[in-house]
């Protein structure tokens, strides 16, 4: 393939630190325990992967305010996604527990970034074949807008409107072995 038929990325620039995401949890963490009188109850569910590392980090910092630990646990979506196309071989079906009991809870659902609303549409299909919890709320630490769906978060690390063209790579050091976001760009 040439050059010229290759899609590439260029990085038009970063969009938060690790200092800055570490603030953002901080804020985020408090939002959650004061706008849910503390966390009992509670459960944080991150969505893989970078969900994950978003929620463990949530939990430990709201334990941390609360004095109390929070439960956490990680929800595999892939085979609920209503976008994939298979070419060939199927996605594997990996039904896994969550690794935490959600029924009659409140669930706060993690998420490094929301789009187009799909991926949290299939995580709430996938969440309440595991139990039927209290109520579910959303945190994510990037909306970017762009909407398919009527689907809002309640807690918002930092809202950046995008371009259809122009992609939010969150980078976690538990995924990445990096800490930053940044605005990327597609050249074609």
């Amino acid at each position: 393939m040439s050059e010229s038929q290759k899609s590439s990325l260029r990085v038009k620039g970063r969009l938060m630190s690790a200092s800055e995401i570490e603030r953002t949890l901080v804020r985020l963490a408090h939002e959650i325990v004061e706008k849910s009188q503390g966390s009992e109850g509670m459960v944080l569910v991150g969505i893989k992967r970078r969900g994950v590392p978003l929620a463990e980090r949530l939990g430990k910092l709201i334990s941390t305010i609360e004095k109390s630990p929070v439960g956490t646990g990680v929800l595999d979506i892939q085979f609920y996604r209503d976008d994939l196309t298979t070419a060939g071989a199927k996605p594997v079906v990996t039904p896994g527990s969550l690794g935490i009991d959600i029924a009659g809870k409140d669930v706060i659902l993690c998420d490094d970034v929301l789009y187009t609303g799909r991926t949290i549409r299939a995580a709430l299909d996938a969440l309440f074949d595991h139990g039927r919890p209290r109520r579910v709320q959303l945190a994510v630490l990037i909306d970017r807008g762009h909407r398919e769906l009527p689907i809002e978060a309640t807690y918002v690390g930092k809202t950046v409107p995008t371009s259809s063209r122009e992609i939010i790579e969150v980078k976690f050091q538990e995924v990445d072995n990096d800490e930053q976001v940044l605005l990327v760009e597609r050249i074609d």
